[in-house]
């Protein structure tokens, strides 16, 4: 609790306040005010974006170029839902809102899209350079604590250092994020508040995440820190293609990461890995049958260094039984690695919550945004899609409401 000795504030009555300034709350912050509204936007952190430049750190994956058909499909959950969020901001949308900020999108060899010369910084300042332009009043340095119910609308308390202030708005875009990244002020810690109004909320778990393994200690010595590439990788009856990558706490890469809500829902989650899928157990065979030593299969199958250290854990020296293991490998997995190192989280705001402006039904007036909401994602371009397309529908819905 705060003290009662904390220097208070009122400010004004605002059309809108947006609380988070990551891809999903400035979105709504900008559609907003494009309506009309008069929009101020509260970030905790002292600059706004700061998930945003994390995110870019590998190039700012900003969408994907597969069908927009196809993405629904891609969030696991409520398809027809994400429909029509993506109908109302999709990927096309997405590259054409970068482009007029003035920075080229362009297609990368696996179908993702990225910013031309792939830097975030570029991007975040034309993004704020705009919202100034439309109006949009940022507030950085205050962690929102609650809202209430006024008679205009909501009354919301944020706090910075020992000052803590009141704003009331007709309607607010709550849009803090999940539980990964919690430096960048995803933490969390805004289910308490909510919870208080009786908002219900399934528990945040890691997502886009590794996971351990109990690696033989011969293992690490000659596979640590090397990648796997061109596998593929099932559990749960669906595999994908991706890399891993060996470390010494167990595996990270998009493989696992896609097959998580998977995994997570297996009692023993294990993976099954096929080191040659482009070659049959038959061509195996054949490439083999002149040799006598599994050295020499393993040079004639052309296997990476880290998949013959894995093989030859299993200690097999029949061919046949090491042909089935190329093509079957299992690795057990124990757990997820914690959320904090997670790319994104699942959990958050049940969908039951919210229809479908994404308005809190115990809260009129109240929307979300972002990865508050129980969704997750692969890597690939679809999460920032998916805050993009949730903050266009909160930010014009809160502009229009009352």
């Amino acid at each position: 609790m705060l003290s009662q000795e904390l220097s208070f504030a009122r400010l004004q009555p605002e059309r809108v306040i947006v609380v988070g300034g990551g891809p999903a709350g400035l979105r709504a912050a900008e559609v907003a005010a494009e309506a009309g509204a008069r929009v101020r936007l509260f970030e905790a952190q002292r600059a706004a974006g700061r998930k945003f430049l994390i995110a870019g750190r590998g190039g700012l994956n900003l969408t994907h170029s597969e069908p927009v058909e196809n993405f629904p499909q891609r969030y696991r959950a409520e398809p027809e839902l994400w429909r029509a969020l993506l109908g109302a901001f999709g990927p096309d949308d997405l590259r054409a809102w970068a482009e007029a900020l003035e920075v080229e999108t362009f297609k990368g060899t696996s179908g993702r899209i990225f910013p031309r010369g792939q830097k975030a910084a570029v991007l975040l300042r034309a993004w704020l350079r705009r919202l100034r332009e439309r109006g949009v009043e940022i507030e950085t340095g205050w962690r929102w604590l609650g809202l209430t119910k006024s008679d205009d609308g909501w009354q919301l308390r944020f706090s910075s250092d020992e000052v803590e202030i009141e704003v009331e708005a007709k309607s607010v875009v709550l849009a803090l994020g999940g539980s990964s990244w919690p430096e960048t002020g995803s933490d969390g810690k805004w289910t308490s508040p909510l919870a208080a109004h009786g908002v219900e909320m399934a528990p945040f778990v890691a997502a886009n995440c590794g996971w351990e393994v109990a690696w033989p200690a011969s293992v690490l010595e000659r596979a640590e820190g090397l990648p796997l590439k061109n596998l593929a990788v099932s559990a749960g009856g669906e595999t994908v293609s991706g890399e891993l990558l060996i470390t010494h706490y167990g595996l990270e890469g998009g493989a696992v990461y896609r097959l998580g809500p998977l995994l997570r829902a297996m009692s023993a989650p294990a993976l099954q890995i096929d080191f040659k899928p482009q070659v049959s157990a038959e061509t195996l065979r054949a490439r083999a049958k002149q040799f006598r030593q599994p050295n020499e299969w393993y040079r004639a199958w052309k296997l990476s260094a880290g998949a013959i250290a894995l093989l030859e854990s299993a200690a097999f020296s029949d061919l046949e039984a090491t042909i089935r293991l190329v093509k079957n490998f299992a690795v057990h997995l124990s757990v997820p690695r914690p959320i904090a190192e997670a790319i994104s989280s699942a959990g958050g705001v049940r969908w039951s919550e919210l229809d479908d402006r994404l308005m809190l039904r115990r809260l009129p007036g109240v929307f979300l945004a972002g990865e508050m909401i129980d969704w997750e994602a692969p890597t690939g371009g679809y999460l920032l899609q998916g805050c993009f397309s949730t903050g266009t529908v909160a930010g014009k819905a809160a502009a229009a409401f009352g």
